[in-house]
């Protein structure tokens, strides 16, 4: 398919996980892709896996500086910017009692203030057609056992989609949520652990955890004209975890 065909992309948290699917999705759809993340060493692999209509530029969501390099890149070589999926999240357990300061800072300066600042530094570059997902997650639903700090930030990404959706009327620009439940990233197995990866995906529909690549093939819907007449929804791909 070439739904993506000559589009260009941004996609934040892209070096592993969610974010390497959808920029190898997109890829194979037509789109040439710059993935951001903080660490060079996961941004070189994925850029050599991607292949040549991929870029990476390496640096922190929580970091404007950061994030007008990139931008920078991205006007530098393509001119515009046609999907932004601000993917790029934090979260660890710490149970109600044991909650720090720290600790809300460093998800929230990621999960809430990297994405706004990640999509607000990308409007210049966008026009009509343009489409902008975020990351959501079924516990910004259901909430989820001492991940508070988190389940909050994910809660305030999808009302972030509700009020830009107001804001960008008339722009021609669409932005939504895609919210991913037990899917087998890296980020979950470092919070949840192996066992808790098994107990998690169990909870599901499916009774199994879900696949990078399945929240790669619906970001890539969020992203191309078939989702023209969405905006403010949220796409839950969560094998039915926040919808039982």
């Amino acid at each position: 398919m070439n739904r993506l065909n000559g589009k260009t992309a941004v996609i934040t948290g892209g070096a592993t996980g969610i974010g390497r699917a959808a920029a190898k999705r997109f890829i194979d759809e037509g789109a040439f892709v710059f993935i951001f993340g903080r660490r060079q060493e996961a941004l070189d692999a994925a850029v050599a896996e991607l292949g040549p209509n991929a870029r990476a530029v390496m640096g922190s969501v929580s970091d404007e500086a950061d994030l007008d390099r990139l931008y920078a890149a991205v006007k530098a070589e393509r001119g515009t910017l046609d999907i932004v999926f601000a993917n790029a999240g934090v979260g660890s357990q710490l149970k109600l009692g044991e909650i720090t300061a720290k600790h809300i800072d460093e998800t929230f300066d990621v999960n809430v203030k990297g994405t706004i600042f990640t999509v607000q530094k990308a409007l210049p570059l966008m026009g009509e057609g343009g489409s902008i997902i975020l990351t959501g997650s079924s516990a910004g639903t259901t909430g989820a056992p001492a991940f508070t700090a988190y389940s909050a930030s994910k809660a305030a990404v999808r009302n972030l989609a509700r009020t830009w959706a107001e804001d960008l009327k008339g722009t021609g620009i669409r932005v939504n949520v895609l919210s991913p439940g037990a899917i087998a990233t890296e980020l979950a197995t470092e919070a949840l652990g192996e066992d808790g990866l098994k107990a998690y995906g169990s909870m599901t529909a499916f009774q199994r955890m879900g696949a990078p690549a399945e929240l790669g093939a619906a970001a890539a819907f969020l992203a191309s004209s078939d989702s023209s007449f969405m905006t403010a929804s949220e796409v839950a791909v969560d094998g039915g975890l926040a919808q039982l």
